[in-house]
């Protein structure tokens, strides 16, 4: 196996989203796991709405990934927390445009509240690079 396989059971109900319910990797795969990202840029700004500090936690991810010399095809978990049921739309909008085929598991829980109450959205990934 030199590639990434997709788990999707008949047995299990299919995804509710752009995800797999499980992903292997081969042997040998090098292991990136990100510390959670929060939607905050670089001059400390915090956007109002999840849609923008999603945008942000993936840019961020985006370049983690890259200094690792991965990207984001790389991905097999995503791990995702917002503080409202209602937002789960618009950040699985933007989750979905970063993910890449075969698309990685993910999990989105919702949470009662980050470090600073400004923040919405909290995400963290593992990368997998296959050699």
């Amino acid at each position: 196996m030199s590639e990434k396989t997709a788990f999707n059971p008949p047995s299990v109900r299919r995804p509710f989203g752009n995800y797999n319910h499980g992903l292997m990797v081969p042997p040998g795969a090098s292991l990136l796991v990100t510390s959670g990202q929060l939607g905050i840029g670089l001059d400390d700004t915090v956007p109002p709405d999840v849609t923008a500090q999603a945008q942000l936690c993936f840019e961020a991810i985006g370049a983690i990934l890259s200094d690792a010399g991965m990207s984001f095809a790389d991905v097999i978990r995503i791990s995702g927390f917002v503080t409202r049921r209602e937002d789960f739309p618009a950040y699985m909008a933007v989750r979905d445009r970063y993910t890449r085929a075969p698309k990685p598991v993910s999990t989105l829980i919702i949470v009662s509240g980050f470090t600073r109450p400004e923040f919405l959205v909290e995400v963290e990934v593992t990368a997998a690079k296959i050699f």
